[in-house]
């Protein structure tokens, strides 16, 4: 627990490190950087350290004691998304649980891990501890995951890396955790004011420029609110100005490449020649902006559920709306995909919030934009992952559990 704690002390050290570096490499519109970026980072080891404050790595049953240790060494493989997110979630969980680690970052964001291994080490961590290796993830990250020596390997990207890793991994019968991608829906109750449901569609899609596994990009509103929606939507837009990443008034930046920025005008595209509407955006880059890896906030509608843009991840700001006749309708719709991530639901009624809440197949669900809590599990349903990060979940990923039997009550220790 003193290490995590020293840790997070060291971490504030570097703030300003964090958040330049982060705007740098990954085009994070700067207060993103240090309001989400940098902060979930240190609220990991703050949140670890509480929950190992009373962790039970042993119990005593009635023929039996119980004992959680250290699963081995643990491989890291992080993406460029969220650069110290990801990274501290997974360090913190294994250093609670005692368990080595061989970090590999994203190649596209790899100087807040540097950073980071700086943090580690005035922080006290072990020599040997924690090992930093950068590469692309056709070598190292194909390295860790099918490598002898490595127990144990936990993974955040995408789905058909996830698979490889998974494929590797079976070579030795490794453990393994995935986080990977997410299609979010957003159901909107219908007693929903349509400026609520308007902001929380934008900032869904406009955080972090879209590249967000948990972001609602499959919105749900009542078929009534379909028109006003759409007008507000364009209404509020300018309020979410689009530019440089430094400068504090920008809401989003351009996409992290420009492989990135193709793949998302290419879905665009895919949305156009499928006949769906746009309420705002499409190809190209926004109004005014000349350089750089833009995209415009995009929203479609009319479009057929089971269409291209509406079931696979854009990891961009882009966004299907559709309507529904009946909460069971939007509820089924809602399920109708491959992914399970997260969920939203949004409404002033307890009950039909609950209700729904309960019934959508996903890791996590978030009512009316409630904030995030640091000790609860984080994980997906189907095709969005195997295991739990965060908090006592993610500690217990990377123990293993041993039962010993016949154990004279005076050494249950």
């Amino acid at each position: 627990m003193q290490l995590l704690e020293n840790i997070a002390t060291e971490y504030e050290k570097r703030k300003d490190d964090f958040i330049n570096i982060i705007t740098e490499e990954l085009d994070s519109p700067v207060t993103f950087s240090e309001e989400t970026q940098y902060q979930m980072g240190l609220n990991h080891f703050k949140a670890t350290a509480q929950m190992l404050s009373d962790f039970a790595f042993t119990e005593n049953r009635e023929e039996s004691f119980i004992k959680k240790e250290a699963i081995g060494v643990a491989g890291l493989i992080t993406p460029w998304n969220f650069p110290t997110n990801q990274v501290a979630t997974k360090l913190a969980s294994a250093f609670a649980a005692g368990s080595t680690v061989v970090l590999k970052p994203a190649s596209e964001t790899p100087f807040a891990a540097i950073i980071l291994a700086e943090v580690l080490e005035k922080a006290g961590v072990p020599k040997g501890v924690f090992n930093l290796v950068n590469g692309t993830g056709s070598t190292i990250g194909d390295g860790i995951s099918s490598h002898p020596d490595i127990d144990f390997v936990s993974f955040t990207g995408s789905g058909h890396v996830g698979s490889k890793i998974m494929e590797n991994a079976a070579s030795d019968i490794k453990n393994i955790a995935l986080e990977l991608g997410g299609k979010s829906p957003i159901i909107v109750l219908d007693d929903t004011d349509v400026e609520t449901a308007a902001r929380t569609a934008i900032s869904n899609i406009a955080a972090n420029t879209g590249q967000v596994c948990t972001a609602g990009t499959r919105l749900f509103i009542p078929k009534n609110m379909e028109k006003p929606f759409a007008e507000m939507v364009k209404k509020l837009l300018p309020k979410y100005p689009i530019g440089d990443p430094k400068d504090p008034n920008t809401f989003m930046g351009p996409q992290v490449s420009e492989q990135q920025w193709q793949n998302v005008q290419d879905y665009i595209q895919t949305g156009i020649n499928n006949g769906a509407d746009l309420i705002v955006g499409g190809t190209g880059k926004p109004e005014g902006i000349s350089a750089g890896h833009y995209s415009k906030i995009t929203m479609f509608t009319h479009l057929k559920h089971n269409d291209t843009i509406a079931q696979e991840e854009i990891f961009g700001p882009v966004m299907t709306v559709f309507t529904y006749d009946s909460l069971e309708e939007a509820i089924e719709l809602a399920n109708e995909t491959i992914y399970g991530l997260a969920g939203y639901v949004v409404g002033k009624d307890s009950d039909t919030l609950i209700k729904v809440a309960k019934r959508i197949r996903a890791g996590r669900i978030t009512i009316n934009n409630g904030e995030m809590d640091f000790t609860a599990p984080f994980g997906g349903f189907k095709q969005s992952g195997i295991g739990r990060e965060w908090g006592d979940y993610g500690i217990e990923e990377f123990l293993e559990t041993k039962t010993i039997l016949g154990m004279p009550k005076s050494s249950t220790k």
